[in-house]
């Protein structure tokens, strides 16, 4: 129990401070490329490489984290972020850049990205219960939210301080990019202290050249939640928070330090709907509310390139915020509750796959709206109206779906 206790400890703080290094860097990402001399459409297409490469590298260290070792898999997605820290500091070079995007793990979106998010939730849900995965992940999922927070309200403090201090624009900028590979290196650290208590069984396992993606007998019904969250995940990279930090300067002219501060309230009103979701879905059911609670954030997220000024603007998007994120600790305490222990890892990765390779596609379209002044504010309603689409779809397709513990209180209750 002690060592229990200590891992779930160990996985709250790495998730804190990988999403604190997420949110400042996706901040100042986009910004920076654009001050190193790339265009709007080579950002994009950059974010797109960037999360097509993350796509495959997941799918490969995830899809073998419960046979090789989950603590292994972690220290080594840890090095594919320090990896990608460095060569986005030291280099313009289109072709490093690629390179680094492809192969290593950095977050233009301000989300989770890379193998991280889908082993932790299975060693999470290998030291709890039940009745407690969906309350606790709530709490995971707040912690992220409030680091992601405060590291878009750090960036703008850090990059205005070092530019007082005579830093050049692109300099400020970079200085942040390492403290990027800096929280990697920490990261790894970390994750050597965790016990063997985080790891799946092998005693069930099937050999892995006769599992499909690490996958046996969840296959189907995780490849059919992987193709809807990935519909979803497409919609959603229209609006990656890089992308929305740029719109706001092309829109409005606003600054660094107010982006912070936009996104700093962003994810904190996101962690508090995270952690409300735990007990909403308690009353109602986890599919529930999944899609009750995303279908008026959608139709806020419309409503944001509507707004004439900028304060308008802002609170639409805020009010988004209140709600968008009810899904998340939803979604991902309902795929480890209907798939078995030992495809935890892999239905997550799979599943996170899904959802890195739809969002990779869309980025590159929003480089070139964001490039014809007349198509500026398209990829809000675009990305509103898919992800409508993706609630009507995962509604009918999973209602009928029961995870074990509202099975257990639906008989209690009969």
């Amino acid at each position: 129990m002690n060592h229990a206790k200590r891992d779930i400890v160990l996985l709250f703080v790495t998730r804190t401070l990988r999403l604190f290094a997420y949110g400042f860097l996706s901040v100042i990402l986009a910004l920076y490329l654009a001050e190193i001399g790339l265009s709007e459409k080579e950002i994009g297409v950059l974010f797109t490489l960037t999360l097509l490469g993350d796509a495959g590298v997941s799918l490969w260290i995830t899809t073998r984290a419960d046979r090789i070792g989950r603590r292994e898999m972690l220290i080594f997605g840890s090095a594919l972020m320090i990896f990608a820290g460095i060569v986005f500091a030291l280099t313009s070079n289109r072709v490093l850049l690629i390179a680094a995007a492809i192969i290593g793990v950095i977050s233009p979106s301000g989300k989770e990205i890379g193998p991280f998010l889908s082993i932790e939730q299975a060693a999470l849900s290998q030291l709890l219960p039940n009745e407690r995965r969906t309350h606790v992940f709530a709490w995971y999922n707040l912690a992220g939210s409030f680091a992601g927070a405060l590291g878009a309200l750090a960036v703008g403090v850090v990059a205005q301080g070092l530019q007082l201090y005579g830093f050049t624009v692109a300099a400020s900028y970079r200085t942040l990019v390492f403290g990027y590979a800096a929280c990697g290196i920490i990261m790894a650290l970390l994750f050597l202290r965790l016990s063997s208590a985080t790891e799946a069984s092998r005693a069930t396992m099937p050999p892995f050249t006769r599992a499909s993606f690490g996958l046996h007998r969840s296959k189907s019904v995780v490849m059919k939640m992987s193709t809807l969250f990935g519909l979803d995940a497409f919609a959603g990279g229209f609006i990656v928070q890089s992308m929305i930090a740029y719109w706001f300067v092309l829109k409005f002219a606003v600054s660094v330090d107010v982006l912070g501060e936009i996104f700093f309230a962003a994810n904190f009103v996101a962690g508090i709907s995270a952690l409300v979701a735990a007990r909403v879905a308690k009353r109602i059911g986890l599919v529930n509310t999944m899609v009750f609670t995303h279908v008026p954030s959608n139709i806020l997220l419309c409503l944001v390139p509507l707004m004439p000024t900028l304060p308008l603007a802002i609170t639409m998007l805020l009010l988004r915020f209140t709600i968008s994120q009810m899904d998340v600790p939803t979604r991902q305490s309902y795929t480890m509750a209907v798939v078995t222990e030992d495809e935890r890892s892999a239905a997550s990765g799979v599943t996170t796959i899904a959802r890195s390779v739809g969002a990779s596609i869309s980025p590159a379209l929003t480089g070139v709206f964001l490039a014809s002044p007349s198509l500026l504010s398209f990829p809000f309603y675009l990305a509103g109206g898919l992800k409508l689409l993706y609630d009507l779809l995962i509604y009918r397709s999973f209602r009928t779906l029961v995870p074990p513990e509202e099975q257990i209180e639906g008989e209690t209750k009969s």
